[in-house]
């Protein structure tokens, strides 16, 4: 059966392509968020880039039919922008017909009792799904992004083998596996059917366990202390391993890692021209506001977490301020908010993304066709702690990322799982 999907503005901020998301069904955008999007289209940010993009492509939907009567979409669905079924006459007194929601909801309901056709309300905003489920509206959020965080893609395995197999991995430096396939660069722990206190560390790789070549290794003074780090270290070492992402709880050593090898590639190894590192710039909490003076003051509040992290491992010199202004005199490291990485070309560089959770799929697309040859791409991010509020543990693109690249060859995913920052953190991430 056709069914009707009602569009909420913040849907199609988050989702400029949302309105193509519903195959043969019709979708109805009420005028109220036309009026929404209009008001957003100024912002310089991703939501009023995301505005501007809702509006041409509605404006490219214009044909012959007007909008407001409905013009064919290219999956065989309708779209109709909604100027009547605005009428309140059955609502519940004290709702502001004014409220941009209220408008919306207006739409949904008189909709769903007009028409034969089932109705739903498609929107982020919870407590509007809340209001439709009063007025029997049915309502549910985006999901065409959306991943199954319960069934997050963790990176690692564990696999019972004979002590046979076990002693043959150890001898030959590997082993081939049997039956069903895994993602490549999956890592396992594989243990002794017999004695499980036998184990060893292996990738999964073109249909064998491999042994791992940089779990020990050791950079800018940095080393392993749990087996998840050392898989982190395996990805990131691995210059042919193109795309990483970390994810674990605040103090699981997810940045640091990345930076410490980003830093041993760059100025030890030569293997990269600089070290770029980019974080969204996203408040937590209330936004402090306006920042004096030049760009570099001005991010500097932003790319504290990363400076604190530059001076631990820069702890042995004499002043480890002076050497990271040096290295960035230099051109070797740059700290850039990610508002300016749109229309970069990035080749030859270790590329660091910070705080990943908080981008949309759409800005994580945005930031990955940046990457240009010889280029290596790290993100990391706790999906648990996001400030974004378009976005939740399974909306995020760190999370989308993951799953929708995780059968690729040229990447890899560790989730850290041992907090090593301090025994206060780790009693923060798993009580608090």
């Amino acid at each position: 059966m056709r069914k009707t999907y009602v569009l909420d503005t913040n849907v199609l901020l988050h989702n400029p392509d949302a309105i193509f998301a519903f195959e043969d069904n019709n979708v109805v955008v009420p005028f109220a968020v036309i009026e929404e999007i209009d008001n957003q289209k100024k912002r310089q940010d991703e939501i009023g880039r995301n505005a501007r993009v809702v509006s041409r492509e509605l404006d490219a939907l214009r044909g012959e039919n007007r909008l407001s009567e409905g013009v064919d979409l290219p999956g065989g669905g309708r779209l109709t922008i909604e100027l009547n079924h605005s009428g309140r006459a059955n609502f519940p007194q004290g709702l502001d017909p004014e409220k941009y929601d209220n408008r919306i909801l207006a739409v949904a309901y008189n909709l769903s009792l007009s028409g034969s056709e089932p109705v739903t309300l498609v929107t982020k905003d919870l407590n509007l799904r809340i209001k439709a489920d009063v007025l029997g509206i049915k309502a549910e959020d985006f999901y065409n992004d959306k991943v199954d965080y319960d069934r997050f893609y963790s990176g690692i395995e564990e696999a019972r083998v004979s002590a046979r197999d076990l002693d043959s991995f150890y001898r030959e430096g590997g082993l081939t596996r049997r039956g069903e396939s895994a993602p490549p660069n999956q890592f396992t722990l594989l243990k002794s059917s017999e004695n499980p206190s036998q184990s060893a560390l292996a990738r999964y790789f073109r249909g064998s366990y491999l042994p791992l070549a940089h779990g020990e290794a050791t950079c800018w003074g940095i080393r392993a202390l749990n087996k998840e780090q050392k898989f982190a270290f395996e990805l990131l070492l691995n210059d042919e391993i193109k795309v990483v992402t970390l994810v674990g709880r605040a103090g699981t050593g997810k940045t640091l890692l990345a930076l410490a090898v980003g830093l041993e590639k760059v100025l030890e190894e030569n293997a990269y021209s600089r070290l770029l590192i980019t974080r969204p710039v996203v408040p937590m909490g209330e936004d402090i506001g306006f920042l004096p003076g030049t760009k570099e003051e001005k991010l500097r509040p932003w790319m504290q977490p990363i400076y604190d992290n530059l001076e631990f491992l820069f702890r042995n010199c004499p002043e480890p301020v002076d050497a990271l202004q040096d290295l960035e005199r230099k051109g070797m490291l740059e700290l850039e908010p990610l508002t300016y990485i749109r229309g970069r070309s990035i080749p030859r560089q270790f590329l660091i993304c910070d705080e990943a959770q908080n981008l949309s799929p759409h800005m994580i697309k945005t930031l990955i066709t940046r990457v240009g040859e010889d280029t290596k791409i790290v993100l990391t991010g706790d999906p648990e702690q996001i400030d974004n509020p378009y976005l939740d543990v399974s909306s995020n693109g760190l999370t989308y990322l993951v799953e929708r690249i995780k059968h690729e060859e040229i990447s890899g995913h560790v989730v850290l799982t041992k907090g090593e920052r301090s025994k206060v953190a780790e009693m923060g991430g798993k009580l608090l």
